[in-house]
């Protein structure tokens, strides 16, 4: 690389700070080993942010994410900040992350490890070899769509009001990403929406389609409405590559896919803004766990999904397939050797601490990089 990638680190509250600390760790190993450097600097996001700074999110901190060539960041949010008012919680520091670097395109993988296979709550013929990809939609529909609000009605009773809206260009940004990431993929691209009952939904569909027909007729493309994707979801998951849907269904259906995992907590993923003039997106990389306050400062949180988090950033903003393919290969050999968190641990099993996990995945990549 020419130049050292600016990385800003951003670990959070609860168990952020310790699942990074194994990350830098492997951040470190491709400095010495690849000649992979990165110009690192480390910021305050949610409660930590709150404690030490009176908000969420500084805008200095927020000035530096948009001068990074990606951010990784832990976990916010705690029961110490559950009385704060709404736009005070430490979400909000993630949610102005989301918002002010424009990231419209949520990725969140769905891979079923061959060793934790069992762990499913699906049978293991039906989640063996699972590999999907689910696009979600991030910063529009109904979370976003105006008017909103709650209202008092003249007889005294109250509404709730959300919109639901989308409009072509923000279809066809994030239509985009599905049908680009299909083709490094399967080539199939299944997208997901409410064409039945809802006029954005048929937008939706026809937009779709219609960038499909112009730009990538080479792909695949489906349409199914959301309801029966979560229940081809458990019936039959590995008929997808990626799913591409809307902020409310990716919101729901990415969960779902995650757990078809058996392990939630072990997943990463990746939310992209649209490429500048040098083809430079903003991305934000974190896990898709939370802060885990019961067991934060024990040791014991897994550091995979955050490990995996950085190889999706190595992937989809440094375009270093190879070093993505390398620390991924690293995590699934240390699964298959057996090794596990709690989380992940059988009962009675001997569990790994998250230094531990950190330095076997650091012993396999030394195994792997000789």
């Amino acid at each position: 690389m020419a130049a050292n990638k600016k990385l800003l680190v951003l670990p959070g509250d609860g168990i952020g700070p310790e699942v990074m600390g194994e990350v830098s760790r492997v951040v470190e190993w491709f400095g010495d080993r690849r000649a992979l450097k990165f110009e690192t600097e480390e910021g305050l996001v949610g409660g930590a942010a709150i404690d030490a700074q009176g908000t969420p999110l500084a805008d200095a901190t927020m000035a530096k994410a948009m001068d990074a060539d990606a951010v990784l960041l832990g976990a916010v949010g705690g029961p110490k900040w559950d009385n704060l008012p709404f736009e005070q919680k430490p979400e909000r520091g993630l949610l102005r992350l989301r918002k002010d670097m424009a990231l419209f395109a949520n990725l969140r993988p769905a891979i079923c490890f061959d060793a934790l296979v069992e762990a499913s709550s699906l049978k293991a013929e039906i989640v063996a070899g699972l590999d999907i990809m689910i696009l979600r939609e991030l910063t529009g529909g109904v979370y976003f769509g105006t008017p909103r609000g709650i209202e008092t009605l003249a007889d005294g009773t109250r509404r709730g009001i959300n919109t639901q809206v989308y409009t072509t260009p923000e279809i066809h940004r994030v239509a985009r990403v599905g049908f680009e990431l299909a083709r490094k993929r399967s080539n199939k691209l299944c997208s997901v929406e409410k064409a039945n009952v809802m006029e954005s939904g048929v937008l939706w569909r026809e937009e779709v389609q219609k960038l499909h027909d112009a730009e990538y007729g080479d792909v695949e493309l489906t349409h199914m409405y959301a309801d029966n994707c979560a229940m081809q979801l458990v019936r039959a998951p590995k008929q997808f590559d990626v799913i591409v849907t809307d902020n409310l269904f990716g919101d729901m259906l990415s969960d779902q896919a995650a757990m078809l995992t058996g392990s939630l907590g072990m997943l990463p993923s990746a939310s992209l803004g649209d490429p500048d003039e040098t083809g430079r997106r903003k991305a934000l990389y974190e896990p898709v766990h939370g802060t885990a306050p019961d067991i934060a400062g024990q040791g014991q949180a897994n550091p995979i999904a955050c490990v995996l988090s950085f190889a999706m950033m190595l992937r989809y903003s440094l375009d270093l397939g190879g070093e993505a393919d390398l620390v991924e290969t690293a995590v699934r050999n240390v699964l298959a050797s057996g090794k596990r968190t709690a989380d992940i641990a059988a009962p009675g099993e001997a569990a790994l601490s998250t230094a531990e996990m950190g330095a076997a995945v650091l012993a396999e990549l030394e195994t792997l990089g000789a």
